[in-house]
């Protein structure tokens, strides 16, 4: 798994990386273990992302079907009916396009939807709503989903996992800064504490995680956040943390959706 031969196809490249360490996460939108995954993620972003640079790679099968002009299938292209397991997949890449933070955000918003309000993710009309609540550009997004762009952007995710050897979700590799080394995969879910070694280990050097920004700041950057989440990225109880949160409640400045196990947190608009 050296990485010569595999950055010649990569969209980056590690010469214009700045920071030590390049992580490669594989995930497939339709895993549970990969939304168990999301609020670690968040945490390593918020700890060491300046020792960092995190690419969200999908590890999910290509479509079988022909995407291209979906529109033109459907009158109604917002309230389209078709389904299938790879449009989550296409999704995310489309929402990709406007930007790498679209990107984490759909996949974050595609979990919610999943895991949490039951809602069929296979749909296009469902992920055409979960476009609309991000405030993305839909009629960019439904041009992008249905282009050979996006199709050529999940071959390239699928070209990179079968060069890093990754057959599951989720997995990492992470790489340092000598090209020539091997990089270190590790597959399936862990405790935060193993990344953590693990960075530090590939980094070379002791590694101090950074201050939490300020709540308003964490919400800025998160679309939402459950009230563990929270709690764990300040080092409080979950107790003190849903206090803070209420704070922000009674101020407008947050809202709460509350569901069977989790209660989300977001900015108001």
């Amino acid at each position: 798994m050296n990485r010569d031969t595999i950055m010649e196809n990569s969209v980056t490249s590690s010469a214009t990386l700045s920071k030590p360490i390049e992580i490669y996460a594989f995930v497939d939108p339709l895993c549970s273990k990969c939304w168990s995954l999301q609020p670690l993620l968040r945490k390593l972003q918020i700890e060491y992302e300046r020792y960092f640079t995190l690419r969200i790679v999908l590890r999910s099968s290509l479509p079988k079907m022909n995407v291209t002009n979906l529109s033109n299938r459907c009158d109604d292209v917002k309230s389209c009916d078709k389904t299938h397991p790879s449009f989550p997949s296409i999704a995310m890449k489309a929402a990709e396009f406007q930007g790498k933070r679209a990107g984490f955000r759909f996949l974050s918003k595609l979990f919610e939807y999943t895991y949490l309000k039951s809602r069929n993710v296979l749909s296009f009309s469902v992920l055409v709503e979960i476009a609309e609540k991000l405030g993305l550009d839909v009629d960019e997004f439904i041009l992008d989903f249905s282009s050979h762009n996006v199709l050529r952007s999940l071959q390239v995710d699928l070209y990179l996992a079968n060069e890093m050897e990754v057959d599951d979700a989720p997995s990492f590799v992470f790489f340092n800064e000598n090209i020539e080394d091997e990089g270190l995969k590790v597959n399936g879910l862990h405790s935060y504490e193993i990344y953590e070694q693990i960075l530090e280990e590939m980094v070379g050097y002791p590694i101090d995680p950074d201050t939490p920004p300020l709540l308003d700041d964490l919400f800025k950057r998160f679309d939402s956040l459950a009230t563990k989440e929270v709690a764990e990225i300040y080092h409080i109880s979950e107790k003190l943390a849903e206090r803070e949160l209420k704070k922000q409640l009674l101020l407008q400045n947050l809202e709460r959706q509350p569901f069977n196990n989790v209660t989300l947190w977001r900015k108001r608009k």
